[in-house]
């Protein structure tokens, strides 16, 4: 985008990509859909969106479907036993990595560990944007730290903003009216997309606390197995979103199952890209205020302990056998101090799991 297409500067991608991470919704396809805009305008960031998801939110979709076909067919998943302490050590690796990028002062590893704990003995999906209002306000207060810029009046077009309230606005109100799944789900998963900070890696202890635990929509040794899979493919981890939508409509059949992946997919991406049309245009008016660049160490450094205390959350229900620590310490270590690419680390499991099949 810089180097070979000369698109933008490099300076321009660094603020780009600085806006989507104090937004919510998936930084990375936010930073690409900012290019888009920045280059064509709306049609050409809507097209780079679809662009971008399709071929991750396609496979995840297809990925639910067989997965909810073979135990329809009472066949084992005992193939995917390995990969389920595995992607503990993915969302480990992921806790390491964020925390080593966001956390480089003393309020920023408080905030860290305060995130992890809340999250830990507070696991519903309404403490997450708590947390993060919290942390975001507390390292806003260090505003003084930040260098001074002269500041522009900022003009605001409210019009992205109307939109992705009301769409979040209406959502609720039909799926409390009608109780139908498929609105139930879009507005769980469009509710989730304006709440998350910090990329896929934050989703996951979310999307596992309401569809897991709270709604039961799917079983921990399904989610753990669906998130493995998603590593080891190309595109943003919010694909992982389809995976959860297609199972969580099985009980409609094939049909409902493929709607619910998409459904979920363009329920979980539509805030994001909402909200960067809306502050793209008063950016570089808004970065000047100190206190809003303050705020994005808090906001991080909490998403860091978000992705911890998930890590945990997510080992409980496997048995605490030697095997299930091996395998979870052992994926942390090959991502830590090896190069080899996640999707090969994916397939050994697999490998293994069919190799031991018992």
């Amino acid at each position: 985008m810089v180097d070979k297409r000369k698109y933008i500067d490099d300076h321009e991608l660094m603020e780009l990509n600085s806006l989507c991470q104090i937004l919510p919704g998936p930084s990375s396809t936010q930073t690409l859909t900012a290019i888009g805009y920045r280059v064509g305008g709306p049609t050409l960031a809507y097209l780079t969106l679809l662009v971008w998801i399709l071929p991750s939110v396609t496979i995840m979709t297809a990925a639910g479907v067989l997965l909810s076909s073979i135990q329809e067919k009472n066949l084992s998943i005992e193939f995917t036993r390995f990969i389920q302490p595995m992607a503990v050590g993915f969302v480990s690796y992921a806790a390491y990595t964020i925390s080593l990028k966001t956390v480089y002062s003393k309020t920023g590893a408080v905030l860290m560990v305060g995130a992890a704990i809340a999250s830990y003995f507070f696991q519903t999906p309404y403490v997450f944007p708590i947390i993060l209002l919290v942390a975001g306000g507390i390292t806003a207060l260090k505003y003084r730290n930040q260098p001074k810029r002269e500041k522009d009046k900022v003009k605001i077009n409210w019009s992205n903003f109307i939109l992705w309230a009301s769409v979040l606005i209406v959502a609720a109100i039909i799926g409390r009216l009608t109780g139908l799944l498929p609105i139930r789900l879009f507005e769980n998963f469009y509710r989730n997309g304006s709440l998350i900070f910090g990329g896929g890696q934050v989703l996951i202890p979310m999307m596992y606390t309401e569809f897991v635990e709270f709604k039961k929509y799917l079983t921990s040794d399904e989610f753990l197995s669906g998130y493995a899979f998603v590593q080891s493919l190309p595109g943003p981890v919010f694909g992982f979103s389809a995976f959860i939508g297609a199972l969580s409509m099985r009980e409609y059949g094939l049909l409902g199952e493929v709607l619910g992946g998409f459904l979920c997919a363009i329920a979980i991406f539509l805030p994001g890209t909402f909200l960067i049309f809306f502050v793209i245009r008063f950016w570089d008016a808004l970065k000047k205020y100190r206190g809003v660049r303050a705020s994005l160490e808090g906001i991080t450094a909490a998403s860091a302990g978000l992705v911890a205390s998930a890590a945990i959350i997510l080992f409980q229900p496997l048995d605490n056998t030697p095997m299930n620590f091996g395998f979870t310490i052992g994926t942390f270590c090959l991502l830590a101090f090896t190069k080899i690419p996640s999707p090969f680390i994916i397939l050994i499991g697999l490998g293994l799991g069919f190799i031991f099949k018992v």
